[in-house]
């Protein structure tokens, strides 16, 4: 083959490193403008039930945000690694860079970074997604890199989690991010159900969802954990090995769910224990005096001794019977 202007003709130009979602900002963006709405109707809340308010729509809106977000996050296992390897196929160029791999729960996103960028005549800046979701065929993901000449270090990572692989890696890190994935739904259901038995008010049962929340979150990482700790093939370059550990994500879910257990606990206990105190979290207080005074307002006077005297008689009587004063 010759060359063209210091690189192969038949290979595509570098795919920037841009590891953003459009999805993950859209739903960022929802939440933060709701957000923003309930910070705009905050001073129509008059007293101390103001600031408690305030906390139960930050409170419900991150966890809700986080349960949501984080199915299409995808650092929920990264590595890194700075390694001199062979940058392309039929080049014996060698390049310094740095090489990643997040794994997400639709797949995995392999980083290559040049150390400088600029190397070998070329910009080495490159972030390739491979998913293994349900629509997704992660194979033919791996076809099309071949075809379109990505660099190797981004295909010998991909290829640890082919399904030709001895390795084994896709099929348990596949099953195990669709059950994460699942139960994450899972949990954002239970999420809203607390919300609205929240508002209701049904109290009581509003800590059962925010618990039954908080179990499905923990499930989630329970499912991800067993496939991170399978036998693997090591990803080698060189003396340099590419290891991976627990992400964002996972430690973002993990306190997520702790949250929500100490919620649903503590609403609980004060239901049973000190349910006074938990109304006035509530702002329940303030509603029944008001229909307290809404409803003495409608009572009758005390009668005084200076009223006259109601005699009962039967009706056929009324007519003959006069009430005289004492």
């Amino acid at each position: 083959m010759t060359l063209w202007n210091g690189s192969f003709p038949f290979y595509t130009g570098a795919n920037a490193r841009f590891p953003f979602d459009t999805t993950w900002a859209v739903l960022v963006s929802v939440f933060l403008s709701l957000l923003a709405t309930f910070i705009i109707i905050l001073p129509g809340i008059r007293g101390r039930g103001r600031l408690f308010w305030f906390l139960r729509v930050v409170t419900a809106l991150f966890v809700g945000a986080v349960v949501l977000t984080i199915q299409f996050t995808r650092d929920w296992e990264t590595g890194w690694v700075k390694a001199n390897t062979s940058y392309k196929s039929f080049s014996r160029a060698l390049v310094n860079a740095d090489i990643g791999l997040h794994v997400g729960l639709t797949g995995v996103n392999v980083t290559l970074v040049g150390n400088p960028v600029n190397q070998v005549n070329e910009t080495i800046d490159y972030n390739e997604h491979f998913a293994w979701s349900f629509d997704a065929d992660y194979d033919h993901s791996y076809d099309e890199g071949l075809e379109r000449g990505l660099p190797s270090p981004i295909l010998y990572v991909a290829e640890k989690f082919t399904r030709q692989s001895p390795c084994s890696m896709h099929r348990q890190y596949r099953i195990s991010g669709h059950y994460a994935s699942l139960t994450l739904w899972m949990a954002f259901c239970t999420w809203l159900i607390s919300i609205l038995l929240f508002s209701m008010p049904i109290l009581l049962y509003g800590g059962y969802m925010l618990l039954l929340t908080a179990t499905l979150m923990l499930f989630s990482l329970l499912f991800f954990f067993t496939a991170r700790n399978t036998l693997k093939c090591p990803i080698q370059f060189g003396p340099v090995s590419l290891k991976t550990d627990y992400g964002g994500s996972f430690w973002l879910t993990l306190a997520t769910g702790l949250l929500c257990l100490l919620l649903g606990l503590s609403v609980i206990i004060l239901n049973s224990m000190q349910p006074e105190k938990l109304k006035l979290v509530f702002n329940l207080d303030k509603r029944k005096g008001q229909e307290e005074m809404w409803d003495k307002s409608y009572l009758p006077a005390e009668p005084s001794s200076s009223t006259q005297d109601v005699l009962m008689v039967p009706l056929g009587e009324l007519c003959e019977v006069t009430a005289t004063q004492l």
